[in-house]
């Protein structure tokens, strides 16, 4: 299929739930004005949302995708490229920071490693896996091992670390809050659906039950599109363009660009490529809003570079989609 068609094929769906999200989120806007912000429906539904999604949407899909998927060949290698490519961006964002000879704050200097190293590669990436005529369910496990073996780990492992390596929270002589977040990714509930999925594979089903848990598995995806443009709605601030713009670059550009050839050189080719092209390649993730709610870094940097990259990843998406295609 030509390029354009693959681009068409997977922009439609993407665009129509992110663009429903978005003007859903704005129509929210109107609504309640005299409520405090926090008690309005444009902040209370993307949250009650985002906790279905977290908590029954997403594990849900993951088990009933799980069934289709293909498990045989080296999936194992998936998080291990994720941890390579977080690896990658943070070194690379210091590098940078090192290079421009900027005195930062540490919040700052926190914020923008975490938007260099950690992308959305579920809410946005399992789409773009699954919508992808050359891709879909049959190489969705290698999207699945890359996320929650990787960056979920990632996120709230490294990065809650790094986050509070860089936080200016006065640190107590209670437990340390990174060792909550440790604890926090055991008890996921992602991860837990994705070894229900293993341990449910061999299980079959009635098709009238397979039939709709794939239906609804589909539908989660949708939801997830639509909570993505309620967030981008919501975004207040486009503060700290040049650096967000550096971060953004790391991660759409530096990152899968270094996996891709690194793959290509030791043999790696075929749709697992561009699976973990792409995931490499996501925007910066959600994740990153958390960290630095939670340990008081740059909020306005964190934010601009989840509204900046996500954009960009429009165009950088054919760029790998041409580079590292399937023969």
């Amino acid at each position: 299929m030509p390029l354009f068609g693959v681009l068409l094929r997977l922009y439609l769906p993407i665009g129509a739930g992110i663009l429903a999200g978005v003007g859903l989120g704005q129509a929210l806007t109107y609504l309640q004005v005299s409520q405090a912000p926090s008690q309005r429906l444009y902040q209370r539904f993307p949250l009650a949302l985002g906790k279905f999604l977290f908590w029954v949407g997403i594990p849900v899909s993951i088990v009933g995708f799980m069934r289709r998927a293909d498990l045989t060949g080296a999936v194992y290698v998936a998080p291990m490229v994720a941890w390579g490519a977080m690896l990658l961006g943070l070194l690379v964002s210091r590098l940078w920071m090192t290079w421009r000879g900027s005195t930062w704050p540490r919040p700052t200097q926190g914020s923008f490693s975490l938007a260099s190293m950690l992308g959305n590669t579920g809410y946005i990436g399992f789409p773009v896996v699954l919508l992808l005529p050359q891709l879909g369910v049959g190489v969705f496990s290698w999207a699945l091992f890359y996320d929650v073996l990787g960056t979920l780990f990632g996120a709230y492992g490294l990065g809650a670390i790094l986050a509070a390596h860089y936080s200016d929270r006065p640190q107590g002589l209670a437990r340390p809050a990174w060792v909550d977040w440790l604890l926090e990714v055991i008890r996921n509930p992602i991860i837990l659906a994705f070894l229900a999925g293993l341990a449910l594979r061999p299980v079959p089903l009635p098709p009238t039950l397979e039939t709709a848990l794939q239906s609804l598995s589909w539908g989660v995806i949708m939801l997830c599109l639509l909570l993505m443009g309620l967030r981008l709605q919501q975004i207040r601030t486009w503060q700290h363009l040049s650096r967000a713009g550096a971060a953004t670059t790391i991660k759409l550009l530096i990152m899968p660009l270094v996996v891709g050839l690194g793959l290509t050189a030791i043999g790696i080719d075929g749709p697992p490529r561009l699976v973990m092209v792409l995931q490499s390649g996501m925007p910066s993730a959600f994740a990153n809003l958390v960290l630095s709610e939670a340990y008081n870094l740059d909020r306005e940097l964190s934010v601009t570079c989840v509204g900046l990259s996500s954009v960009g990843l429009l165009l950088t998406l054919p760029l790998w989609l041409w580079g590292f295609a399937p023969a």
